[in-house]
């Protein structure tokens, strides 16, 4: 028999014993005996042929548990207290729940603000909405001495001021500071890379809301060191202060008091305002519709917030440019001293 003829013979072996596929091959041979070639060309076949067979398509299952000899490699068992004494449960970074620093600081920046808020109401009834309703600076002194040792003494102002205002300033640059950390940790050492540590590489993007709390930062230390730094160096400290002080500030330095007061009641606001729509799940990116619909409900929420910044914003503005800031310069002795405060003031005390 030819090479052909043993050639075709050879995918008609399905033994799988190579015994049995030898004795194909001497059958197929005939009277002549095969050579080693032949042979060893045989039994590769065959295995060939084995393993597209051992190939079979089956239906996929969900596998219930896992097997019994890799259970205890993979999981923990309970029954042994000493093996469980091993493993101590790790709670958080912190050691105080089952929360990392990132929730943490979240929870402190945002629980802040709740505090700040309501000082801010307190204030702005204050120094405009009374202001507003009896059209008078001396007769709104009255309001603003019976609410004063209520936000403006021990404890009450370190707690309602101080304390929420500093904590919501360091949570939110830490937060920061953390969520670059976490990104510097996860994606650094994939592409093994090592900027340092002010690169913008991995730094979250600066929100609206967070440009405005840089801008407001400022703007209000400046506004306590005012009111509350300066007054406590002349006797008579906190005192001294009142709208009497503002108005007096309008009267003298108009320019500056118009410029100081509108950037710190308009981006203060504002900052308020967006940070409280971020609290609420309101502002446009928190939008949960999709396609056209989702363009319209940003478009819808951005007019919203900003229409009632605005209306806050023109509330304060209109007690307290309308009725404080008109209410013209201290007399005598009052009023020299607090042109004495106000020539106090860094850099440009000495033009006040």
């Amino acid at each position: 028999m030819s090479d052909n003829a043993l050639n075709l013979s050879i995918p008609l072996i399905i033994s799988t014993d190579r015994e049995r596929v030898l004795n194909r091959v001497h059958y197929a041979a005939g009277p002549r005996s095969i050579s080693r070639t032949e042979r060893a060309e045989a039994i590769m076949a065959e295995d060939r042929r084995e393993s597209i067979m051992d190939l079979e398509e089956v239906e996929p299952s969900p596998v219930d548990e896992t097997p019994l000899e890799f259970k205890e490699g993979y999981f923990s068992s309970a029954k042994d207290p000493e093996k469980a004494a091993q493993h101590p449960k790790r709670t958080s970074t912190l050691g105080l729940g089952g929360h990392n620093t990132i929730w943490y600081l979240s929870r402190i920046q945002k629980y802040s603000s709740y505090v700040f808020t309501a000082f801010a109401g307190a204030h702005i009834a204050n120094t405009s909405i009374i202001p507003l309703v009896t059209r008078s600076v001396p007769e709104s002194e009255r309001y603003l001495l019976l609410t004063r040792p209520y936000y403006q003494g021990l404890p009450m102002e370190p707690l309602l001021v101080i304390a929420p205002l500093w904590a919501h300033v360091i949570s939110g640059v830490a937060l920061r500071v953390a969520r670059r950390n976490l990104n510097a940790k996860r994606y650094g050492a994939a592409g093994n890379e090592k900027p340092s540590f002010f690169s913008s590489y991995f730094w979250p993007k600066v929100s609206g809301i967070s440009k405005l709390g840089f801008q407001f930062t400022p703007l209000v230390i400046g506004h306590i060191f005012i009111n509350r730094g300066i007054p406590n160096q002349f006797p008579g400290g906190q005192s001294n202060v009142n709208l009497s002080y503002v108005s007096h500030a309008f009267a003298k330095h108009p320019v500056i008091s118009y410029a100081g007061f509108t950037a710190l009641l308009a981006i203060g606001i504002s900052h308020i305002t967006w940070g409280w729509a971020k609290w609420l799940g309101y502002t446009p990116d928190q939008s949960t519709k999709t396609g056209g619909e989702r363009q319209l409900e940003k478009k819808r929420r951005w007019y919203v917030i900003n229409g009632i910044a605005l209306a806050i914003t023109g509330l304060w503005m209109a007690g307290g440019f309308g009725v404080v800031g008109r209410g013209g310069e201290a007399p005598g002795y009052v009023g020299r001293m607090y042109d004495q405060m106000y020539q106090r003031l860094p850099l440009i005390g000495k033009w006040m």
